[in-house]
Order: structure tokens, then C-alpha cells, then sequence
């Protein structure tokens, strides 16, 4: 059996189609099950939060997943990505008023930051040898600007929409992000042939 871990919100939409092409149905109606049956019998799904997915295919708790590479990169997983799978495109960028100053605050002054990746945000700036304060957000952090919680933001764009509605622009992208498969590795060593195979449909 080899357990799929899947991510709820944008990603999950794309990754049951991308599944339903190789010809592996997930039951559309699970009731109260977390474990979720497909119509291959080889292979059952467990759907959980975007951040949780990376959490238990390295603990051996699914065998593979579907996530982006902006949660992959701020858990730091240790996990392997054997396979892109060509949707999810967007990117994570640094974003502040139109009318702020950048790459620096007048003065010397420490620009806070807004971001749900503090990780990714505070590795960008300090390889950058720019000190920020970051403040870790978990709504929307296009609004923190325009409140006076942070000076720029760091967040996922993929239209700009958003972040021109609320009168934000892009100022530098931090990371291309995508949709990727990832394998737990002592599970791919054990089921390497499941494995393989499941990778030959999904590439298919």
C-alpha cells in the first residue's frame, strides 16, 4: 500500500485531477474517513493542512505527498522530491507600498517584516547581510503595510491582484514555487517498484 499525503486549499483541486489522468480515483465521497481509498487498491490518500504534508511523509507517516516548494523550503524537511509535476506556478516575493523606500528604511532603521515563512523571509534578507525584524502573520499579510504592523511583506503572488488591490507592488522574488511529489526515503528504498511506479503514471 502506498499512502499519499495531499494538501487542502489550492493545491488539492489540481493534485485529484493530476491523480484522476494517471487513473487513480480518489472516492469522492470519504464520509468520516481520514484514510481515503482510490480506485487502485494499492493506494489510499489522507488529505491534511498545507504545512502538514512535508511533517508526515519524513516521519514515515504517508509514503509520498503533493506540496508546494514554498512550504517544502520553510519546513526544511528532510524529504525526497522525485518528481515536478507542472502546476501550483506562482512565486514568493518581497512586496511594500508603492511609496515605501527599498532596499532600505531612511536612517538606518530596521524594516519589519509580515510573512506566514519566516524562515525563507529572514535566509533571504541575512544572505543579503540586510537585518530585518520579522513578524510572523497567519491571515492576510497584504494588509499588515497598510496598518503599520511591518514595512514590507513576504508573501506568494501569482496574478499580483491582491497585492495591487491593496496598493502593494513586488520589489524582488525570494523563490519560484510549484507543485512537487515528495517521497519518504526509507520508503522508497522498501517500495522502490511502487514507487517507481506510481512516479511512471503521474509523469505519464
Amino acid at each position: 500500500m502506498i499512502r499519499v499525503a495531499l494538501a487542502k486549499g489550492r493545491l488539492y483541486d489540481p493534485a485529484v485531477a493530476r491523480f484522476a489522468q494517471a487513473g487513480i480515483i480518489i472516492d469522492p465521497e470519504p464520509g468520516r474517513r481520514l484514510l481515503i481509498p482510490s480506485s487502485d487498491a494499492g493506494i489510499e490518500f489522507l488529505v491534511v493542512k498545507p504545512a502538514d504534508v512535508a511533517v508526515y511523509v519524513e516521519s514515515g507517516a504517508a509514503d509520498v505527498g503533493v506540496t508546494g516548494t514554498d512550504v517544502l523550503r520553510e519546513s526544511d524537511a528532510d524529504v525526497l522530491e522525485p518528481l515536478e509535476l507542472g502546476f501550483g506556478a506562482c512565486r514568493l516575493v518581497v512586496a511594500s507600498p508603492a511609496s515605501a523606500p527599498y532596499p532600505e528604511l531612511p536612517g538606518g532603521k530596521t524594516a519589519r517584516v509580515a510573512t506566514k515563512y519566516p524562515r525563507l523571509a529572514w535566509r533571504h534578507f541575512a544572505l543579503e547581510g540586510r537585518p530585518v525584524e520579522i513578524i510572523e502573520v497567519h491571515g492576510s499579510v497584504e494588509v499588515a503595510p497598510l496598518l503599520g504592523l511591518a514595512d514590507w511583506i513576504v508573501d506568494l503572488v501569482d496574478t499580483g491582484n491582491t497585492l495591487r488591490a491593496n496598493g502593494l507592488v513586488e520589489r524582488e522574488v525570494l523563490l519560484p514555487v510549484g507543485a512537487v511529489l515528495v517521497a519518504n526515503r526509507a520508503s522508497q528504498k522498501l517500495k522502490l517498484e511502487e514507487h517507481l511506479a506510481l512516479m511512471r503514471r503521474l509523469g505519464a
